[in-house]
């Protein structure tokens, strides 16, 4: 039988065959770190963050790549301790995927929010709320930061996984979280959503060559980007409120930035608006580098005219 084929008739099935057990034992550890003290945890991440600075060459690479080209004034050997902390970072993100799904609330780690007046007076409008993020390391505990602190449920975007184990828990946990998930291609679900007055999180800044793409420069460097954030603004009269999440050093816990509605937005011009949100991100970004998802092909997929930023 092929591992990769399908049932029909019991396609769950499927999960608990025998070459899916390392992915449930992954799962299972996972579920194990979320009750440990958070100190452990970050102790744990910073490990498995080193091991993976040392394994995955690939990604280091990139990495470094994407420092040498976004903080080009920044030292050598600071963006070197970047790299390091960036990798850090990682691995402490992934025992953040097991304390947002399953760490009760009173084991949660202290949260500062600074800012929640602007998303109130967003939804106050009754239009729907564009929350704009972003792809940062903190990305999975900051949806549940933000549901333990917000009023309502904010609808996050979300692309399948291809390991069928981790699309099942990832998407099983976030549906349990967050009810309806938006798929990350479906423009329909998000107007149909903030017309309706919910708060969408969309985080647009990854390489992207839809319908929508644009050569916009992020950190200076033209970069295939969405340009859907001024379009949804444009059709649902949603105002855009730019937050993030950042990992306090130590064990001070986490801080909840939410940043005013952009004013006048969107304009007349999708690339000169998005380019503007590239412009949010990046002082979002200067404020805490380390925690920023260098390890994405940010410039890759560009067009022929432009050099492969990525090629040795």
């Amino acid at each position: 039988m092929d591992r990769k084929q399908n049932n029909p008739d019991k396609p769950g099935t499927q999960l608990w065959f025998p070459w899916h057990w390392p992915a449930w034992l992954l799962v299972g550890v996972l579920w194990l770190s979320s009750r440990l003290p958070h100190s452990a945890r970050l102790t744990i991440g910073r490990g498995l963050g080193a091991l993976a600075r040392r394994l995955v060459r690939e990604r280091r690479r990139v990495a470094a790549r994407n420092l040498a080209l976004c903080l080009p004034d920044t030292p050598a050997a600071e963006r070197d301790q970047l790299l390091r902390d960036h990798f850090d970072s990682l691995g402490i993100g992934v025992m953040e995927m097991a304390m947002a799904w399953w760490t009760p609330d009173h084991h949660f780690p202290p949260v500062d929010v600074c800012g929640m007046e602007h998303l109130e007076a967003a939804r106050e409008q009754g239009k729907g709320v564009i929350l704009l993020s972003p792809h940062f390391t903190t990305l999975e505990i900051s949806g549940r930061i933000l549901l333990q602190h917000m009023q309502g449920i904010p609808r996050p975007m979300y692309r399948p996984l291809d390991n069928p184990v981790f699309e099942s828990v990832v998407a099983g946990n976030r549906r349990r979280l967050f009810g309806e998930l938006v798929p990350h291609d479906n423009i329909r679900s998000l107007v149909r959503l903030l017309r309706r007055g919910e708060v969408v999180w969309y985080a647009p800044d990854q390489s992207y060559r839809g319908k929508l793409s644009a050569m916009v420069d992020f950190f200076g460097i033209p970069a295939p980007t969405n340009t859907g954030t001024p379009r949804l603004a444009a059709m649902t009269g949603a105002p855009v409120v730019p937050f993030f999440v950042q990992r306090l050093s130590g064990h001070q816990g986490y801080r909840l930035h939410l940043w005013p509605a952009l004013e006048d937005f969107p304009g007349d011009d999708p690339i000169a608006d998005s380019l503007r949100v590239h412009h949010v991100f990046e002082s979002q970004i200067n404020h805490c580098p380390e925690q920023y998802f260098w390890v994405h092909k940010r410039f890759k997929k560009r067009p022929p005219q432009y050099p492969d930023l990525y090629t040795d």
